[in-house]
């Protein structure tokens, strides 16, 4: 009987040594993944450590940046920044939340942390842009018409607000349809429309309705603004008003297309 071809014997000798090539393939890159998963895992744990447990990374000093009326030691007493704490663990909103209820007069507060010891603090306060008198002092509206601080004594240049709509006839009406806050509101839009060569020297806006906004300037002079709408084109109805009639005491840019100035 005829022995194996050699054919054969070559299947038969593949057969017999491939599952032992195999598993030499096999141990080493076993051996790698297991080294390495036990390097992750230590390289894990060592980061926990040192975020969280060490000593080496942990809030000593708090910064303040862009205070201008409020100090630096009312904003680090406001925030309440946990000395000594983990830094990764510190609840930055938590801290903004808390500064913006306490100190209405933060605009916004940008938290950080600053690696590998400090919080950042980076405050902007809000800007008035008139004031409102009250029982001898003064509360101060920023652009957003917010009622944000009372202090004792005026700034320099902000412009007063007086509203004076009465409780009957057509100050009344517009009174109970916008309300108060409205109407302040749109005090704050007329004050930020007023040309910076007028808005200087505006002393006061005096809302009587929605619609009957007015300004009074440090010379006596005055401007009917009407309603806060349209202001661009009242204030350059007003500029060119003041240049052709520097005489006049009196202008009326309601309507911005129909100027009008009056010596009385």
């Amino acid at each position: 009987m005829a022995g194996p071809t050699t054919a054969e014997r070559g299947e038969r000798q593949q057969e017999s040594s491939g599952p032992p090539l195999a598993r030499r393939l096999r141990r080493p890159r076993l051996r790698t993944i297991v080294v390495l998963a036990v390097a992750l895992v230590l390289l894990g744990a060592g980061t926990t450590w040192v975020l969280y447990g060490s000593e080496w990374l942990r809030v000593e000093r708090v910064s303040v940046s862009g205070t201008r009326v409020l100090t630096p030691a009312e904003v680090r007493g406001a925030a309440s920044v946990p000395l000594g704490e983990p830094l990764i663990s510190v609840d930055t909103d938590a801290i903004e939340a808390r500064l913006r209820q306490k100190l209405t007069r933060i605009d916004t507060v940008d938290v950080v942390r600053s690696w590998p010891h400090g919080i950042g603090l980076k405050v902007t306060e809000r800007t008035p842009v008139l004031i409102v008198r009250k029982a001898g002092k003064f509360i101060e509206v920023d652009r957003q018409g917010v009622r944000f601080a009372t202090v004792s004594e005026a700034p320099k240049g902000v412009p007063a607000l007086e509203l004076t709509a009465s409780r009957s006839g057509s100050s009344a009406a517009s009174l109970r349809r916008f309300g108060t806050d409205r109407l302040v509101r749109e005090a704050v839009r007329v004050a930020g429309d007023v040309p910076a060569a007028v808005a200087k020297d505006t002393r006061s806006v005096q809302v009587r309705s929605y619609d009957a906004i007015s300004l009074k300037l440090a010379d006596g002079r005055t401007v009917a603004w009407g309603s806060s709408e349209n202001g661009r084109a009242k204030a350059r109805a007003l500029t060119a008003l003041m240049k052709a009639a520097p005489g006049a005491r009196h202008f009326d840019v309601s309507v911005p297309t129909a100027p009008a100035s009056s010596a009385s």
